[in-house]
């Protein structure tokens, strides 16, 4: 069996939570509903940003707005974090 740190797993969870998210904020905006907050979309690219990044291009969204300039930002933090504990 396939061992996983526990860190490495929350941040799939994340990640994968996070394009999700995306997805339904999208979906909701086609169809004129309620939409999901982009105070809340940010604070989820904080946390996911990978799974935030790959639905701003799948699912073509929220990529001419200013502030979510900043999801490639929080990608490679965390992409540092990753490398910093890995090689520690």
């Amino acid at each position: 069996m396939i061992q996983v740190s526990p860190i490495l797993f929350l941040f799939i969870i994340l990640n994968a939570f996070s394009l999700i998210f995306f997805g339904i904020d999208k979906m909701r905006s086609i169809r004129g509903r309620w939409r999901i907050p982009e105070s809340r979309l940010i604070f989820v690219a904080f946390f996911g940003p990978f799974g935030a990044y790959a639905g701003m291009l799948l699912f073509r969204h929220k990529i001419r707005k200013a502030k979510f300039l900043l999801v490639p930002i929080f990608l490679l933090i965390q992409l540092c974090l990753i490398v910093y504990f890995r090689l520690r």
